[in-house]
């Protein structure tokens, strides 16, 4: 008679021994994980961000007169080529006290520029602007002003810069101030109906 042929095992490895097995020293095993017990009264954080209770679907219900206005850097130079008083044409635009607020970090891009721009740093120290402190590092002013108008809506954000009005038109019911035609003009502002008109 012939011989027995022997299967192959496949994928047979060299029995080794485990890192928890107790013939091992104590600093080369594997020490188990140890659970945390869960505290009932801890904050449970969920992924879904909570809306802001004054928003109606899109229309804003803190926003009303006095409006307080976020004033970014180029808003003011372009006001000043336009000829165009800041304070005034503000409530030349919207029929109601304005009050102009400024950050830290918008001043600070100001001083930067320099000599040039001596007249914008004059405007901007006015004492009708509300001036805002800023608790982060730098001075770039576009995300300071995004991360305010996200935190409170109740600020309108006076801008002529392109970037910035694209990333504030993803944030629901915060106006932008522009300026055309010599003139300063709001977009996504409620009408006096309180419908939103976009």
């Amino acid at each position: 008679q012939g011989k027995q042929k022997k299967a192959r095992k496949y994928a047979v490895m060299k029995r080794m021994i485990s890192l928890r097995d107790e013939r091992l020293k104590e600093k080369d095993r594997v020490k188990a994980p140890v659970k945390k017990k869960e505290d009932p009264s801890a904050i449970k954080e969920r992924e879904v961000p909570q809306h802001p209770s004054c928003l109606f679907f899109q229309y804003n219900t803190q926003l009303g007169p006095p409006y307080h206005i976020l004033v970014d850097t180029n808003f003011i130079n372009f006001s000043i080529k336009a000829k165009l008083d800041l304070v005034q044409s503000m409530m030349d635009c919207l029929y109601a006290k304005c009050i102009p607020c400024i950050t830290d970090c918008v001043m600070g891009e100001i001083e930067k520029l320099g000599q040039k721009y001596r007249v914008a740093l004059r405007i901007a120290k006015d004492p009708r602007f509300e001036r805002l402190p800023c608790m982060h590092k730098g001075t770039y002013a576009d995300d300071c002003l995004v991360q305010r108008v996200t935190q409170h809506k109740c600020y309108i954000v006076a801008t002529v810069d392109k970037e910035l009005k694209r990333r504030i038109r993803k944030i629901p019911g915060v106006p932008i101030m522009y300026i055309s035609r010599h003139r300063y003009n709001i977009e996504r502002m409620p009408d006096d109906y309180g419908a939103p008109r976009f």
